[in-house]
């Protein structure tokens, strides 16, 4: 068996990585690993088993282990039988990797997409205690009169805030 041909005759990388970019986020479930910006390397072994990187929105997230499931048996469906699905802490994951695609979708589900994240110099983060300064404009009615109502909503990586003008609640995915 080639490297590029995988098991079962499968063509090898390009296939495999198709099927895993249309996994999705188990937290999230209108967009993929691919937009979000968490799906980081597919790739075909000499001895044809299929390797995929994956990169966690945030140190701990509770996800992980559903994403790793989903990928695993997307890629098995799909006639791939060795599958391993690695965790990539380096570099960490940004909100800047999320697709444009991803933020469209996110927006037409109703969620304010993240702004650009905050610019951070190489080495230890800073703990800041003070109040947290975030933005967003609301995904219903595009006003940017917008108040933040809680910092965590139904995941860590999502505020709770709710639109002033139209008094719609809605989440918003934190820059990080």
């Amino acid at each position: 068996m080639s490297v590029m041909q995988g098991q079962n005759g499968h063509s090898g990388r390009g296939e495999a990585r198709v099927v895993a970019e249309s996994v999705t986020d188990p937290e999230l479930p209108m967009i993929s690993l691919a937009d979000l910006g968490v799906l980081r390397d597919v790739r075909v072994e000499r001895d044809g088993s299929i390797v995929v990187e994956i990169t966690p929105t945030y140190t701990g997230c509770p996800a992980m282990g559903v994403m790793r499931a989903d990928l695993v048996h997307a890629l098995h469906e799909a006639g791939f039988a060795d599958v391993d699905v690695r965790t990539v802490l380096t570099p960490a994951w940004s909100t800047d990797w999320i697709t444009a695609g991803g933020r469209r979708t996110l927006l037409e589900a109703g969620i304010a997409p993240p702004g650009p994240a905050p610019v951070r110099s190489a080495g230890p983060v800073l703990l800041q205690l003070g109040p947290s300064r975030r933005t967003a404009s609301c995904p219903l009615c595009g006003s940017a009169d917008t108040e933040e109502l809680s910092e965590f909503s139904a995941t860590a990586c999502k505020a709770l805030r709710r639109c002033r003008s139209c008094r719609e609640p809605f989440e918003h995915v934190k820059e990080i």
